[in-house]
């Protein structure tokens, strides 16, 4: 009915934070299902099409968290850590099909999920460890979602592209 799926971008992605020592079964569970399995689940689902027209761009959502891990965030690390590992074995699966697939490391950025860090005495020290000295905004990690999806990156797969203002280095 709508053609073909050209580029697929897998974006769900939810918090619990706790210390493990907390942190229930159910916690990590919600973390996974929504985080990791979502991204096989739309993956498996877009493969078809984009193997029949021998072209198509998947980008998985990871986080800098899942590069370098966080206090209190191990379900979410985990998550985020597996949507890398995900997205190197999809593009070697899929690249000779002419499927690329990346995915985004995206630091803190403005939104919902992390307005709270913004808050308090600790937001300044927290700045402090970003060598931009700010946070990013929505429309950074879209340019670098838009980028990934277009032809500019047609020989870039496997890759995982922090978007952090420094915050991995």
């Amino acid at each position: 009915k709508f053609g073909t799926v050209d580029v697929c971008v897998n974006n769900a992605g939810i918090s619990k934070d706790n210390l493990l020592l907390r942190m229930t079964a159910e916690q990590w569970d919600d973390v996974m299902d929504i985080n990791l399995k979502s991204v096989f689940n739309m993956t498996k689902q877009v493969i078809r099409p984009m193997m029949k027209a021998k072209a198509g761009s998947i980008i998985n959502m990871s986080s800098i968290i899942g590069v370098r891990g966080n206090a209190g965030q191990s379900s979410y690390a985990a998550s985020k850590a597996g949507i890398i590992g995900f997205t190197k074995s999809v593009a070697h699966e899929l690249g000779s099909r002419n499927i690329r697939c990346n995915a985004i490391a995206p630091g803190f950025i403005e939104t919902d999920m992390t307005h709270y860090l913004k808050e308090g005495a600790a937001a300044e020290a927290f700045l402090q460890k970003i060598p931009l000295g700010r946070f990013g905004k929505a429309e950074e990690i879209a340019n670098t979602t838009l980028f990934l999806a277009s032809d500019m990156s047609s020989y870039i797969t496997g890759q995982v592209l922090s978007a952090c203002g420094g915050l991995n280095i």
